[in-house]
């Protein structure tokens, strides 16, 4: 993916991190706030907008769980996977 693309779908994961907000306290998103990072940060790498990505996708799946929980902890964990793949990258910039 380009670095704009990233950056829309990182928006589009903000968006439901909102709708989520509003609508199920119980979903704990420090893990992503932690990050300090937000789709308006373009100057930010790419490798940082995809590992933010990875964190928000599985915070979301995690609250995703009273949907379908045997799908949502699947994703939660291959988020998890991506997310750490994606630090390690970083890492070895």
């Amino acid at each position: 993916m380009h670095k704009d693309e990233l950056i829309a779908l990182h928006q589009m994961l903000v968006e439901i991190k909102g709708y989520l907000e509003k609508n199920d306290s119980s979903v704990d998103f420090s893990q992503y706030e932690e990050l300090k990072i937000n789709p308006s940060q373009a100057h930010k790498s790419k490798m940082e907008h995809k590992h933010a990505i990875f964190i928000l996708g599985n915070v979301i799946a995690k609250g995703m769980k009273d949907v379908n929980q045997a799908a949502s902890g699947r994703m939660s964990v291959r988020m998890q996977q991506l997310a750490d793949k994606a630090l390690k990258e970083m890492e070895h910039q």
